[in-house]
């Protein structure tokens, strides 16, 4: 057995702990219970499973705490941030068990026919998921809130470097009176984890991750005929028309880049700012970046910042930012690598060339890009100059010409005058290479379910 799983404090390097992976009759075995807990949680009443679910939100609440200092040390997550995500996760699971019965009651379907039809909203099976490593609770959440109370049973994959953030939920599971064989977390292999999709009992895959590992998931799911949700990358576009205040404007960019050290799929990775406000508004943000102090994940303050999720993490981030100078971008401040740890500074670039390689790569880290446009429609054309489409923003005094502008956008969420809608009740998910189906929200319930066609004549 490999030691491939592992709690290494990003801040100090330091290995902490290690987890063996499974073995193969470990997997089969939790394979086994997934499929025979299915047939009995399946059958119980949804009011019922909801009660229980409802539990696991009410402990993810009430340890919060521990929650989050247990992401500080695993991945370098601020506490307050730790917290807040635990809350969230709360709240997600909480929607569900409390909405779960008006997402999936009975749809009439008016027919000519002699006889009545519905469209009825039923559990598939056992799902597998597989979460990253950046929001190690919020991931979870999400994908497993409406599927228990659904009538699913869940096999969950967790990041490498996220072992104590899974055996934690697994707990949270187990305390809410979740049966055994309804959430299963593994310790999985990446070999394991081809072998668990292909398996017949599966009937669904998830991934949040990253654009090669949805590639070869969905590659995976798909010669298998499994369904599967993708939540890959994202490089938002996140539009300046005007303000009466660039300073504050600068501020909330920054901050919204800045949140989980710009480790966020749905960040605001491509500041377009119209050419009257431009400068000042680069100054600023340079003057942010300049002012911003290294510290650890559990003592940041004003102007902290706190470390990325991997030496390996940081070093490729810090590689970027250097390709992206020699492709002739302007490195204003920031982006130096710390010698111990996994410290990037946070930066801020301009001028990188349109159409060069740099440009297409998305910067997964504290790396404000802001660009220069001129003209509505050349801001519209560099949003969706990308690979990309998860969300984007546009902000004006003028909401009707931002709202017009955001209709354009080829993103799955599209904001106008912030930096994006989030709640339980907003659906999360994006379209071209960000991948696929949606979470959170009624559209989160409606996606590994069987929409049974129920047909009886009169």
């Amino acid at each position: 057995m490999s030691n491939t799983y592992r709690v290494q404090n990003p801040a100090t390097d330091e290995i902490v702990e290690t987890f063996d992976s499974a073995t193969d009759a470990e997997v089969e075995g939790t394979l086994a219970k997934a499929a025979a807990a299915y047939r009995e949680w399946s059958a119980r009443p949804m009011s019922e499973r909801a009660e229980i679910v409802a539990r696991a939100a009410s402990l993810f609440a009430e340890r919060k705490e521990e929650l989050a200092k247990i992401a500080a040390e695993e991945m370098g997550k601020p506490i307050s941030e730790g917290i807040e995500e635990a809350e969230f996760s709360a709240a997600i699971i909480k929607y569900y068990a409390d909405n779960g019965e008006e997402f999936t009651k009975d749809q009439p379907i008016p027919t000519g026919a002699n006889g009545t039809a519905v469209i009825r909203r039923l559990p598939i099976g056992p799902l597998l998921g597989i979460m990253p490593w950046n929001f190690p609770y919020y991931q979870i959440a999400r994908f497993v809130g409406p599927n228990l109370v659904l009538g699913n049973t869940i096999v969950l994959k967790d990041a490498e470097i996220c072992p104590r953030s899974a055996l934690a939920v697994q707990q949270i599971m187990d305390d809410a009176g979740i049966p055994e064989g309804v959430y299963n977390n593994i310790f999985a292999t990446h070999d394991q984890i081809s072998t668990i999709i292909a398996d017949p009992r599966i009937q669904g895959v998830s991934l949040t991750g990253s654009e090669r590992a949805g590639s070869i998931v969905g590659a995976q799911a798909g010669q298998n005929l499994k369904k599967a949700v993708l939540e890959l990358g994202g490089s938002d576009p996140y539009i300046l028309l005007d303000t009466d205040d660039v300073k504050a404007a600068a501020e909330l960019a920054w901050g919204t880049r800045m949140y989980n050290t710009g480790q966020a799929c749905n960040s605001n990775k491509r500041m377009i700012v119209m050419e009257e406000i431009y400068e000042e508004f680069v100054a600023e943000l340079t003057k942010l970046a300049q002012a911003a102090k290294a510290a650890p994940a559990d003592a940041q303050g004003e102007n902290t910042y706190s470390c990325l999720s991997s030496r390996g993490a940081a070093e490729n981030l810090h590689d970027q930012i250097q390709r992206a100078v020699k492709e002739g971008a302007t490195l204003r401040a920031g982006g130096e690598l710390s010698d111990k740890g996994a410290y990037v500074s946070p930066a801020v670039i301009t001028d990188i060339p349109v159409g060069s390689d740099i440009y297409y790569e998305e910067f997964f880290g504290p790396v404000a890009v802001v660009y220069k446009v001129s003209s509505d429609e050349e801001a519209i054309e560099l949003a969706n100059n990308t690979q990309f489409g998860l969300g984007g923003t546009v902000f004006s005094k003028d909401t009707e010409r931002a709202a017009a502008i955001s209709r354009r956008l080829e993103v799955g969420m599209a904001n106008v005058n912030t930096p994006a809608g989030e709640g339980e009740e907003l659906p999360f998910g994006g379209v071209k290479r960000s991948g696929f189906g949606r979470e959170l929200g009624p559209l989160g319930m409606d996606e590994f379910v069987n929409k049974q066609m129920y047909y009886v004549e009169n």
